[in-house]
């Protein structure tokens, strides 16, 4: 079965961000990642990975005053460039080996060119320091308006782009919430995919129930080839230890 990594935007979120790596290792995953680390030491987050030996796979820029992104609308330009170089930097502290750069909702051919732009330019930041850029279309039902409506539009600007740094965000449960075919849809969109992550379908819970029968897309991830940790994306009610039976179920 596949490497998994724990997403401490939803996991442990009742501890500081050092303290849920250190969980994370102890709960027996094989890498982290995070939302928005901004207001965490750096140091102490240093201290942390280092401690464990646990990668940090990625970060992502800031949700700005809408709370859904900036690289899409034309008149932030400015400031989602300032949040792509924010999450650079602490990236690049912390050792994450991807920003995933949030786009905001809106739609039409001016947002799409400042889209694509702000990405060339997120590229080029990354590139010069050995990072890669992620894009993630997210489901209309918790992000209505959402630019990235899916991943046949993602794939569609990643071709337009031709970068070989820019990748896509796989989220299983925004694909099955919006496009359904799993599986289907990762076999279609492999080359294309930088990431992969996870969470019950309709839910957002632990993967240990729902429409998706992650056993069955963990086994076909795994024959794929795939070989970067996936990531737990998933919502917690109560004790985040409590919820990961799905582990040893799954042979982790």
């Amino acid at each position: 079965m596949p490497a998994f990594s724990a997403n401490l935007g939803f996991l442990w979120t009742d501890r500081s961000l050092a303290d849920a790596i250190r969980a994370a290792k102890a709960a027996g995953f094989d890498a982290v990642e995070c939302h928005w680390p901004y207001e965490q030491p750096i140091s102490d987050v240093q201290a942390a990975l280092h401690e464990t030996g646990l990668t940090m796979l990625g970060l992502n820029t800031v949700r700005g005053p809408l709370n859904a992104g900036m690289a899409a609308l034309p008149d932030s330009v400015a400031d989602a460039r300032a949040a792509i170089d924010q999450a650079i930097d602490y990236g690049v502290a912390i050792g994450a080996l991807n920003v995933h750069v949030m786009a905001g909702q809106t739609e039409g051919e001016l947002p799409e060119q400042t889209y694509l732009d702000n990405l060339r330019y997120a590229s080029a930041q990354a590139q010069a320091n050995g990072m890669g850029i992620l894009i993630e279309p997210l489901n209309a039902f918790d992000m209505p308006g959402y630019f990235l409506r899916d991943t046949v539009h993602a794939v569609e600007l990643l071709d337009k782009l031709d970068l070989a740094n820019v990748k896509l965000m796989f989220d299983c449960y925004h694909v099955g919430r919006m496009e359904g075919d799993v599986i289907a849809r990762f076999d279609a969109c492999l080359p294309y995919i930088g990431h992969v992550q996870f969470a019950a379908v309709p839910d957002r819970g632990a993967p240990d129930h729902g429409d998706v029968d992650y056993a069955e897309v963990f086994a076909h991830i795994d024959r794929s080839g795939w070989e970067i940790p996936l990531g737990a994306e998933y919502k917690v009610t109560g004790s985040t230890d409590e919820t990961l039976g799905w582990m040893k179920s799954f042979g982790a």
